[in-house]
């Protein structure tokens, strides 16, 4: 315990390692902070009117082209109207159409719709039917968020590779895996408290981040637990390897950004062009990082029919990773 307290101590004086691992949270914080940002909503003109001015058939007509505002006065309605963040175009009865009112600052398409509607309204309300079907949004808005949401819980997973390959890689250039290999401690012992080294830097890293981006149904907390800590296991694991073979520093980082692009670039690819029925998709699982990608996406999307199996497919690259590991630590010796 002592050990793996002085080790923590030196990946705090770590920049890489504190920028690997406050990366994902930023980018969390940053989906978070845009998830309410639409552009359907941005792009819709407003409109503002008067309460009990405007038929119901021009209201739902104002209704199908933008968005309607109330108002009790025409005072305010006109100081909303004259504000020049709100964009808005005025709309007031005319007889037995509508007429059009701006402040004289809005944006020239704005100028456009307001010279045009009057016209618009009365060729088109005669043939306009009140009663209308809702077409349902497209989702794609909320596919990509699932996906960057995705590519940033795997890279906060990434980073118990990074914590203990430049933890190996200092105690090599420090001379301190030299005092390691002298000092009474058993290679079970070390293998125990590097992983837990960078286990729990990738799970505290994952937690924070899908705290701050995502929103986990209570049944889905079993499976998502065991997706993190398994790949947080593997990502450890792969920084012994990486820390072991590295011979220096910045051959350690190249290898770090080697396995980063290896991590993330080959999921990505095969479950945007790849059917997930195909003997490709399916050969993709012998990447660590395809079951975890694949299952996180199918939890944020309600799928659950891959979550299992890719659960028992990290653990099998874990109890593989975890004999190769030991058996390169004793060929070595």
């Amino acid at each position: 315990m002592k050990g793996l307290k002085y080790q923590l101590k030196n990946i705090q004086k770590d920049k890489m390692c504190i920028l690997t691992f406050l990366l994902p949270i930023m980018i969390g914080i940053a989906i978070h902070l845009l998830s309410g940002v639409s552009f359907q909503t941005m792009s819709e003109t407003s409109f503002g009117i008067l309460k009990n001015d405007l038929s119901k058939e021009a209201t739902a007509w104002l209704q199908l082209n933008g968005n309607v505002v109330w108002y009790e006065t025409l005072s305010e309605l006109k100081e909303a109207v004259n504000n020049p963040s709100t964009q808005m175009i005025g709309v007031l009865k005319k007889d037995n159409g509508i007429r059009t009112f701006l402040s004289g600052d809005e944006l020239q398409v704005n100028k456009v719709i307001a010279d045009t509607l009057p016209k618009i309204y009365d060729s088109g309300i005669k043939e306009f039917e009140y009663d209308k079907t809702i077409l349902s949004v497209s989702n794609e808005g909320e596919g990509l968020k699932s996906l960057l949401i995705v590519m940033t819980l795997v890279t906060a997973m990434f980073m118990g590779c990074t914590f203990n390959a430049m933890n190996i890689i200092s105690e090599k250039e420090d001379g301190v895996a030299l005092i390691n290999k002298i000092l009474p401690m058993t290679a079970q012992s070390y293998i125990i408290q590097k992983i837990l080294l960078g286990l729990i830097g990738s799970i505290i890293s994952v937690v924070i981040t899908a705290f701050i981006c995502i929103q986990i149904d209570f049944s889905q907390i079993l499976p998502f637990i065991f997706i993190i800590i398994l790949s947080s296991y593997i990502s450890a694991l792969i920084g012994l390897f990486i820390g072991y073979f590295s011979e220096g520093l910045m051959i350690g980082i190249v290898y770090i950004k080697v396995i980063m692009i290896l991590f993330l670039a080959p999921p990505i690819f095969f479950y945007l062009t790849v059917p997930n029925t195909s003997i490709i998709f399916k050969l993709s699982y012998f990447l660590p990082s395809s079951a975890t990608f694949y299952g996180l996406m199918d939890l944020l999307n309600g799928h659950k029919n891959t979550i299992w199996l890719a659960s028992f497919i990290l653990f099998l690259h874990a109890i593989l990773g975890s004999i190769s590991y030991i058996f390169i630590r004793r060929r070595g010796k």
